[in-house]
């Protein structure tokens, strides 16, 4: 299996599920897909990165505070 070794996804590129895969094992990102929990469930199905955000906000159940994570993230589409 070939590995996919950059630090970033290109927007409008598309990507197999395992080249995902293996970005994501090697990569501290957040996926986005639209297909929910099934991203990895077909190892050659292909996504279209829609975007990337260099961060997110979240939101703390503990403390009710609202944080900025510098994480970079994707949002996936199946091609």
């Amino acid at each position: 299996m070939t590995q996919y070794r950059s630090n970033t996804l290109e927007v409008g590129k598309n990507y197999s599920a395992k080249e995902l895969d293996s970005f994501v094992s090697t990569t501290d990102v957040v996926l986005l897909a639209n297909n929910e929990s099934q991203l990895f469930t077909d190892p050659e199905r292909e996504y279209k990165v829609k975007d990337q955000f260099e961060g997110f906000f979240e939101h703390s159940s503990e403390n009710g505070e609202k944080y900025f994570r510098e994480k970079r993230a994707y949002v996936l589409e199946k091609a």
